[in-house]
């Protein structure tokens, strides 16, 4: 199968990238971390408007998904201007609420739809941490076949990316909803926030790759660019090569969790992951998490001393390229997964 993004699918991926070019992310990023949420839900609520957070929403709640492909144009997109916020987390928020279905989704998916809910979650098997969950409206914390709604962000734990805070939510809180909906709705909540997070890594990646080929066009050594020196080129070429290698993988997974969505008896929301689908998701996680990471380590040489420096905005990326590789599933969990697929 030869798969094309469509011309409208790469317009929207156009439109993205012009109104966050626009936006200043990078003044959007200092105010995020110095714990001003103000220009960050702002930068939302545009998203919002131009219909990314709809991606994950089924229709019968207010949303347009859900969408894979279209999903995953974004998240590149939001990865490429390292957008802040519970981006992944608030799509698999999506994915989760509505496999979970009752007055849980009919309250929330609407409010997730328009940009007015900011969400972030944790789901047994994943870890404990929820992304920027004192800047969330709802922290949702799913364990065996039971969902609730945290009472608070909880405790602070360090991160290395000053921008994607993490916390442990506050135990407790009542249940929004229990039966064996919630396991199956886990699973592929746990499948789209992988795949928004593999999404999000290859956009940084490519930014940082693209950072570093301008700036190694300017600095000079010897009277010359160092960017015509040949190690130079050759490191800049494998990066190159990883983040393409990762992006028909992470496009495959599209296609997979759209099949899973669309095959006949699933409704919207109601896919439960089957092992094809969790496998490709997998694939295109660890490939394009390390190609991040990969990008992020020749930015940083080839940047030399200048990389370490916090004026320079490519530090924003350089920071978010490992903790996105191993969100939602780490390196040696998704090669375990691909072997079980």
């Amino acid at each position: 199968m030869r798969f094309l993004l469509t011309d409208e699918q790469r317009e929207f991926g156009r439109s993205l990238d012009a109104l966050l070019t626009a936006a200043d992310t990078p003044a959007v990023l200092r105010a995020w971390a110095a714990g001003d949420h103000g220009p960050g839900r702002a930068l939302w609520g545009r998203l919002a408007d131009a219909g990314v957070f709809a991606l994950a929403v089924p229709e019968a709640y207010g949303g347009v998904g859900p969408l894979p492909v279209e999903a995953a144009v974004a998240c590149v997109e939001l990865g490429r201007h390292a957008v802040p916020g519970p981006l992944a987390e608030t799509l698999a928020a999506g994915a989760l609420l509505a496999g979970t279905g009752g007055p849980v989704a009919e309250e929330w998916l609407p409010a997730i739809a328009s940009g007015a809910a900011m969400v972030s979650l944790t789901l047994e098997g994943y870890g404990p941490y929820a992304p920027d969950a004192d800047a969330a409206d709802a922290v949702f914390t799913v364990t065996g076949d039971e969902l609730r709604l945290a009472p608070g962000p909880g405790e602070l734990s360090a991160s290395a990316d000053p921008a994607r805070q993490l916390f442990r939510p506050e135990p407790g809180g009542a249940p929004a909803a229990k039966g064996p909906a919630i396991r199956a709705a886990a699973r592929a909540a746990g499948d789209t926030a992988a795949f928004a997070t593999a999404a999000l890594a290859l956009g940084c990646g490519e930014e940082l790759l693209r950072a570093t080929v301008a700036y190694v066009k300017q600095r000079t050594q010897f009277g010359v660019p160092v960017g015509s020196f040949q190690a130079v080129k050759h490191r800049l070429a494998d990066t190159l090569l990883g983040l393409e290698f990762a992006r028909p993988l992470l496009y495959g997974a599209a296609v997979e969790l759209a099949s899973e969505v669309s095959r006949p008896g699933a409704g919207a929301g109601s896919a439960e992951g089957s092992p094809g689908a969790g496998a490709a998701v997998a694939a295109a996680k660890v490939t394009a998490g390390e190609a991040g990471y990969a990008a992020a380590r020749t930015a940083l040489q080839l940047h030399g001393a200048i990389g370490y420096t916090e004026e320079l905005d490519l530090a924003w990326w350089l920071r978010r390229a490992r903790p996105l590789r191993d969100a939602w599933g780490t390196p040696s969990v998704c090669r375990a997964r691909v072997l079980e697929g």
